[in-house]
């Protein structure tokens, strides 16, 4: 098992997050409190490695701060929880289905008006004899 322990300063690095992001989802209970070293240095073992990914992941996905941290609440609690964790990530889960419909309808859409726009431009460059 590795045992390395970040400081908060590592975690951040790595994470591409500012200190006091990482603080600041301590204090909301997004993250568990970090362990502590003797000089009270906050120190982070690679589960909460692991735990941040997946919180910034939901993040990404878009998934409210109010909701990771529920869900971070119900994770705390233990199996008990599993099914509502299941749950809430499947819920989540169609609403990126949902949003990644519509943003390839979109991306659909983008591509149709590009297309529109080459051969209105090939069209204007055949009709003045220039060409690129």
């Amino acid at each position: 098992m590795n045992t390395t322990l970040l400081s908060i300063g590592e975690l951040a690095r790595q994470c591409e997050l500012s200190t006091h992001t990482l603080r600041y989802y301590e204090s909301a209970g997004v993250l568990r409190p970090a362990l502590r070293a003797a000089n009270g240095h906050r120190r982070y073992r690679e589960d909460d490695v692991q735990w941040l990914a997946f919180v910034l992941r939901l993040k990404q996905t878009g998934m409210p701060l109010q909701d990771i941290r529920h869900y971070a609440d119900l994770r705390a609690q233990g199996d008990s929880t599993l099914g509502h964790r299941l749950a809430m990530l499947a819920q989540h889960r169609e609403r990126l289905a949902r949003q990644l419909l519509a943003l390839s309808a979109s991306a659909d859409a983008l591509d149709a008006k590009m297309d529109l726009y080459r051969a209105h431009i090939e069209a204007l460059q055949n009709t003045t004899g220039t060409s690129s």
